[in-house]
């Protein structure tokens, strides 16, 4: 036992210490402190307090807006060593919610990349992916694009864009003009003409596009001219091929298609698909496409997005808010470009949201990257998943790799940054070689868990020292699924098979009340004594169950008493005060019940 107390105490402090090292994920530059004075203190205390602030310190706290004042939340500047006194002021914490860096974040624009396309600064869209870092070393010449989809117009704002020859399998020609407008949204997305003078801007717009119709002008197309349109695009130089469109059901002829094409070096992107459900539809669902679901500009899943099984990668796919008449609202969460009204053939400028806009978003980032000089499909997929910005908490897939980076591609791509060395250098750039990321930062927040594993058999150890019983795998069991579970499998992510087993194996009993949704907030209901004392009296009676109900109620106590200090997050009761309250007395139940369990087995023995 004594072993054991020491490898737990060296646990807890290499935890410590791991915790206090700034590494490349915490670092920041700062000029002066934010102090946010408790909602307890009334405006005359406060103002007492920063008269005392501004007499011993020299300085004098300031409002941080007109918004500021009922929040209570003042900005002091000063030097390095006033900043650092008021830090490490007791009495000033004790009088705070907290005192922390006013830290400095600044746009990220270098010299003059942004184009002059007029209406360019309406695309949040390509900010939102890096495109103009991207662009400083390459604009996708040289790839060819095939855009399978209802065909592509040249509309004014492609003037100046590539073409080569495609193909109208609708209506077996070779022309293969737009009649709805979708096709040809999609191909200014990916290589609108752009430095004009004239409209937007395109991510790959010194590529060239290849146009192939499948979809007629009631945007509804066959297997059968998709699957053909696959091969022509193969066959007939395409490097990457765009499919914004989608459905369910399998098909062996598009499989085949799409295996043909990617034998013969072609890499293709797909759309997950609009319906919000919990996989990707064919084309996108099958393994050799890189399936893309959408965000809104906000950064968050798009509402319409399907997500989960066989999503690859995110992109930004629009959300256009919509009126209580269901009519179109605000427009400026959509995907801007040029196309064709569907009714007057006239070109024109609209915003439009999908699953369809995040599709080609990929598909452009993919022609900067054969551009870079990686030209296998296998290869560009892991450059799009590794240069994509995680994602922490995306327990159900919603963002697969994580947000489409255009920049971080083609650096790694331009970079040959594919073996070991390179990869960890990658990784060091980015934080993630940094201990506080894995800690704090990562899809698993690491130290609570241990805690609560470590507070259970602690806790467990120390009833076992008060009323001597004997230890058995089923008490251990009900400790260690009370207290954790197998959280590692929370964030389990296994292509095509549904997330909810793992979710349930990788959760306490706390946890099994948000095992079915995708957030950490804990359920009132499950995170509460209900389930130990529910186990208790119907486990009770049996010989050897009983145990584990009783271990169960000792790491519940520890999971919740861990989640009360670090994490106090509650569905219907918010992260303040009373989240911790209810926490609090749920883990001191939870402790009683274990308590009074075990004091009435010894007393019988």
């Amino acid at each position: 036992m004594k072993k054991f107390l020491l490898s737990c105490l060296f646990l807890v402090g290499l935890f410590w210490a791991l915790s206090n090292y700034k590494g490349l994920a915490v670092e920041g530059k700062f000029d002066s402190m934010v102090l946010n004075f408790t909602d307890s203190l009334s405006p005359a205390q406060v103002d007492l307090e920063l008269k005392a602030i501004a007499s011993k310190y020299g300085i004098e706290p300031k409002f941080n807006s007109a918004f500021s004042k009922t929040d209570k939340l003042y900005v002091v500047k000063g030097d390095a060593q006033v900043i650092e006194k008021l830090k490490q002021s007791d009495e000033l914490r004790k009088l705070t919610e907290y005192v922390e860096e006013n830290y400095v974040y600044s746009m990220e624009f270098i010299g003059d990349t942004a184009p002059n396309d007029p209406m360019y600064k309406e695309q949040w869209n390509l900010k939102a992916i890096d495109i103009e870092k991207a662009w400083q070393k390459t604009k996708g010449k040289g790839i060819t694009i095939a855009v399978i989809d209802t065909g592509v117009s040249r509309v004014a704002d492609l003037k100046n864009t590539n073409f080569v020859k495609g193909y109208d399998f609708v209506n077996d020609r070779e022309d293969a003009s737009d009649d709805n407008g979708h096709g040809t949204h999609v191909a200014g997305t990916i290589a609108q003409s752009t430095n004009n003078n004239f409209g937007v801007a395109g991510i790959a717009y010194e590529a060239s596009i290849m146009p192939l119709k499948v979809l007629s002008a009631s945007g509804a197309g066959t297997i059968a001219d998709i699957a053909e349109a696959i091969i022509f695009a193969a066959d007939n130089g395409a490097n990457v091929i765009n499919m914004s469109l989608g459905g369910g059901g399998e098909s062996k002829l598009m499989q085949d298609a799409i295996d043909y094409a990617y034998k013969k070096g072609v890499t293709i992107v797909a759309a997950a698909g609009n319906s919000n459900r919990n996989a990707a539809f064919y084309p996108a669902r099958y393994p050799k496409v890189i399936a893309v679901s959408a965000t809104g500009i906000t950064g968050d899943k798009a509402p319409y997005s399907n997500y989960g099984a066989g999503i690859d990668v995110a992109a930004p796919g629009g959300s256009i808010a919509r009126s209580k008449t269901g009519e179109t609202g605000d427009t400026s969460g959509g995907i801007l470009q040029n196309t064709i009204d569907p009714k007057t053939k006239e070109s024109v400028f609209r915003s439009f949201q999908g699953t369809s806009m995040a599709a080609p978003h990929v598909s452009g980032v993919v022609a900067l990257i054969e551009a870079s000089g990686v030209k296998d499909p296998q290869k560009i997929a892991q450059i799009l998943k590794q240069s994509s910005r995680k994602v922490a908490d995306d327990t159900l897939n919603y963002y697969g790799a994580g947000h489409l980076n255009a920049a971080a591609a083609v650096n790694l791509a331009s970079e040959g940054q594919l073996g070991i060395p390179d990869f960890l250098k990658w990784a060091r750039d980015n934080g993630y070689l940094s201990p506080r990321f894995w800690v704090d930062g990562g899809a698993i927040a690491l130290i609570p868990k241990l805690i609560m594993v470590i507070g259970s058999y602690l806790l467990a150890w120390f009833l076992n020292r008060w009323f001597p019983f004997r230890w058995n795998w089923s008490f251990s069991n009900g400790v260690f699924f009370g207290g954790a579970g197998l959280f590692f499998l929370r964030g389990f992510y296994l292509f095509d098979v549904t997330q909810i087993p793992f979710r349930i194996a990788g959760s306490s009993l706390p946890e099994l009340g948000n095992a079915f949704s995708n957030t950490n907030a804990l359920n009132p209901i499950t995170a509460s004594v209900l389930l130990p004392l529910a186990l208790l009296l119907v486990l009770l009676g049996h010989p050897q169950w009983k145990w584990f109900a009783i271990g169960s109620s000792i790491g519940t106590s520890v999971c919740l008493a861990t989640s009360a200090i670090l994490a106090p997050q509650m569905m219907w009761i918010g992260s303040g005060l009373p989240a911790i309250a209810f926490l609090a007395v749920n883990s001191g139940l939870c402790f009683g019940c274990a308590y009074l369990s075990i004091k009435s087995e010894t007393a019988t023995i």
